[in-house]
């Protein structure tokens, strides 16, 4: 997952323990580490992982900001846009989202982009255009097949919509 992350090894150590904490819920640890892992050399990596974190205190504001410094020293990064367009989505502002996700669906350097398609189709559903969020939902599912939140949305649509 981490293998194409541009940074130092000692760098890499401290994202690493701050992605180990994380993951453990140990969120102001996590955000420790991140910081440490930029005061050694800042990355786009580092910085979208601490918006991460603070999404996960639902601090949204503050993790655009993060995600904004990570686009800032690598637009080709495909995730701080993703996760930008998600956070815009919690704060129900899907117009602003859309934008977001479309430049992480065109990211030079974006492994997984049935991520912003399937949050693409959770800004349309939430301005109710359902056969627009059903074909964002279909394109996720045609680049990772069987990726179980476009399955699941597909499902809860037709069960809506029929």
């Amino acid at each position: 997952m981490f293998q194409d992350f541009k940074m130092g090894p000692e760098a890499k150590k401290m994202f690493l323990l701050g992605f180990k904490a994380q993951m453990e819920g140990r969120l102001e640890e996590a955000i420790d580490y991140y910081q440490q892992s930029l005061d050694l050399e800042e990355t786009a990596e580092a910085y979208t992982f601490l918006g991460w974190t603070y999404s996960y205190m639902g601090l949204f504001e503050k993790a655009i900001d993060e995600c904004k410094k990570a686009i800032d020293i690598d637009p080709d990064f495909g995730n701080p846009y993703n996760d930008i367009g998600s956070y815009l989505i919690q704060l129900q502002r899907p117009d602003e989202a859309i934008g977001w996700l479309q430049q992480a669906k065109e990211a030079p350097r974006y492994q997984t982009p049935e991520y912003a398609y399937c949050n693409t189709g959770k800004a349309l559903e939430q301005k109710r255009l359902w056969p627009l969020a059903l074909r964002e939902y279909q394109e996720a599912l045609r680049l990772r097949p069987g990726y179980e939140p476009a399955q699941q949305a597909i499902e809860e649509l037709n069960r809506r919509l029929n």
